[in-house]
């Protein structure tokens, strides 16, 4: 499965982008027909704590799954993101079969 990670006004390190790629390529133990996986990662302008902000967007046939999580750091915020489109494509796929 293809993983595009983009990172918005800052640079992202190789080991961060490791990270994503791993946690993203195990969602296609939960559902067979996963086209690919987007990755936003921002960083929000203010004083609190948790300025991280992560968007993932699974692609899938018929619609796309998107999870977005404010956390303090970009890795909570990716393990968050797979746990909520986990959940997803497990309710998705149960309906199918039903």
């Amino acid at each position: 499965m293809k993983v595009s990670v983009q990172s918005v006004n800052f640079n992202i390190s190789s080991e961060l982008v490791e990270f994503i790629e791993k946690k993203v390529n195990n969602l296609e133990k939960f559902h067979d027909h996963i086209l690919g996986g987007q990755v936003f990662l921002k960083v929000q302008s203010s004083s609190e704590k948790e300025n991280k902000i992560t968007e993932l967007k699974m692609s899938i046939p018929g619609n796309d799954i998107v999870a977005k999580k404010q956390s303090k750091t970009f890795e909570e915020g990716i393990s968050q993101c797979v746990d909520s489109v986990r959940r997803q494509l497990l309710k998705r796929k149960d309906k199918l079969r039903a």
